[in-house]
């Protein structure tokens, strides 16, 4: 029996799929994966506009920001949080035209109180027409969590969005979404830039990279009472995911001896051209109660970049999972592609990825059907129905609280999706 409360369960029309607008765990509140629909249809009416007067009314990204975070204030004010008590926001779009429009929504809501912020662009999102998929996490008042910003030196923040670089709640440490821009985002920090003319400067990527981790993640981390001995999960993003063996090498020299769970998928864009890649970190306080432990599991080492989990209080991050071996894709995707239309070797892709979540779950002291965030990095949409449906097949009963964007690349060819979960440990 799970010990997760979900809160407004909703079956997507038409289908046996259900929808977990977020979900109460313990302390957390979880929003994975919204767009702007009503979930019977596609895009709300008030979103989509009239088709009539197409430039009637407010912005169409200012009513569709607008109208997401009416839900999420809705939502969180009926478990008795409050605005004020959101740690992290994550914000996919198709296109840059979506995020002024999404973020004069937010500002409007948050007032001076944007917390660590994630923003990167994908080549599609789920809902036809939709402009923003949207993640936010909070907590409930009292006990120590309420939010408390930290100024980290050297870390700017954008003026246009305004967010905490790094935000504390109890012994967590938020930081936010980090590129190696300068302090007016009018280009590359000196220390990250390789002139195009120096062929043989280092690479843009390890360049990047290095100053990403030194410069960014370590001041932001130690801002809030962390380092980057503490950090438990990181979310990266790159622009070619052609770079992904060089970023390892950096990020391995870094974190090879205290790995934190990870993540990296391939990106349309970010907000500065000249950036190849955006990271965020979550960690906990060096001299907190809440104890990093890292969370060993072999069999499944074929199938991530980092370690299986990494376990921090109550929540129990999981490196994202492909379903692959030493050699690429498992065998029996490859033999079934032929199928693909069926969604046989989605299917088979995510039997295999669940199996190995369940078995990190139990190995850190919880189990799959606790799962409070699964988001799906994809390469053709399509495969959403059979991943949803390998889901309920194998958790019966129980709401997703899922999100599904396509990215540009995927990092093994064979491999369709990539996992990123959270997970409770009640």
């Amino acid at each position: 029996m799970t010990s997760l409360k979900y809160l407004e369960r909703t079956r997507l029309a038409g289908t046996g799929f259900e929808f977990a607008q977020g979900v109460r765990a313990g302390a957390w509140l979880f929003f994975t994966g919204h767009e702007a629909t009503d979930f019977q249809h596609g895009l709300a009416p008030s979103v989509a506009g009239k088709p009539g007067l197409p430039l009637g009314g407010a912005p169409r990204h200012l009513r569709e920001g607008g109208y997401l975070i009416n839900r999420f204030q809705r939502l969180i004010e009926a478990e008795g949080g409050d605005m004020r008590h959101i740690v992290r926001v994550d914000q996919f779009y198709p296109t840059g035209a979506s995020v002024n429009g999404y973020q004069r929504a937010r500002k409007t809501a948050l007032k001076d109180f944007v917390p660590p912020s994630t923003s990167v662009l994908m080549e599609e999102l789920l809902v036809e027409g939709a402009g923003m998929n949207v993640s936010w996490l909070a907590v409930l008042p009292g006990e120590g969590r309420e939010p408390k910003i930290g100024r980290p030196e050297g870390v700017p923040i954008p003026k246009h969005s305004g967010f905490a670089a790094t935000l504390v709640s109890g012994d967590y440490v938020f930081v936010a979404g980090q590129m190696p821009n300068n302090e007016a985002m009018t280009g590359i920090e000196p220390a990250a830039y390789r002139p195009p003319n120096a062929i043989w400067n280092g690479t843009d990527i390890r360049l990047q990279t290095e100053f990403l981790i030194t410069s960014r993640l370590k001041p932001a981390l130690e801002a809030g009472g962390s380092s980057l001995k503490n950090a438990i999960k990181a979310q990266v993003y790159l622009t070619k995911i052609e770079d992904l063996p060089e970023f390892m090498d950096v990020w391995n020299a870094h974190f090879g001896d205290h790995p934190c769970a990870l993540t990296v998928v391939a990106t349309k864009g970010l907000a500065l051209l000249e950036s190849i890649i955006e990271i965020n970190i979550l960690g906990v306080r060096d001299a907190g109660a809440i104890k990093k432990e890292i969370i060993e599991h072999e069999a499944s080492s074929a199938m991530r970049l980092g370690p299986a989990a990494v376990r921090a209080g109550d929540l129990l991050c999981l490196s994202a999972l492909y379903a692959a071996d030493e050699n690429g894709v498992l065998p029996e995707i490859h033999a079934a592609a032929g199928l693909k239309h069926l969604g046989v070797p989605a299917g088979l892709q995510m039997k295999a990825i669940l199996a190995a979540a369940g078995e990190i779950c139990k190995a850190g002291g919880t189990s799959l059907d606790q799962v409070v965030r699964a988001s799906h990095f994809v390469g053709d949409l399509n495969v959403i129905h059979p991943v949803l449906t390998a889901w309920t097949e194998k958790l019966p009963g129980i709401p997703l609280p899922f999100g599904a964007v396509r990215c540009p690349a995927m990092p093994i060819p064979g491999c369709d999706i990539v996992l990123d979960m959270w997970a409770y440990r009640p």
